[in-house]
C-alpha cells in the first residue's frame, strides 16, 4: 500500500494546503485529494513540484507500507 506523507510534511513546515496551492500552482482539488490520501495516481510533474517546494525527495512524500494480507 502506498501512503501519502503530505500532511506530516506540511505540519512540520507549518503550512496549509492553501499555501501549497499558491507555491506550486497545483489545483486545490488535486492537492486536497493527495493530502487526504484519496487519489489513485499522481502525475510526475505534480510530485516534482511538491518535492521542489518542500525540498524533499519522492520517498519523503510517498511511503510504501506492506499490506498485512499481502502474500509473500
Amino acid at each position: 500500500m502506498i501512503l501519502c506523507n503530505l500532511p506530516v510534511l506540511l505540519a512540520e513546515r507549518r503550512l496549509r494546503v492553501a499555501d501549497l496551492v499558491r507555491m506550486t500552482d497545483i489545483s486545490k482539488s488535486t492537492l486536497h485529494r493527495i493530502y487526504n490520501d484519496e487519489t489513485t495516481r499522481i502525475e510526475f510533474d505534480t510530485l516534482s513540484k511538491l518535492c521542489q517546494v518542500l525540498k524533499v525527495n519522492p520517498g519523503d512524500v510517498l511511503k510504501y507500507v506492506p499490506d498485512e494480507n499481502e502474500e509473500n
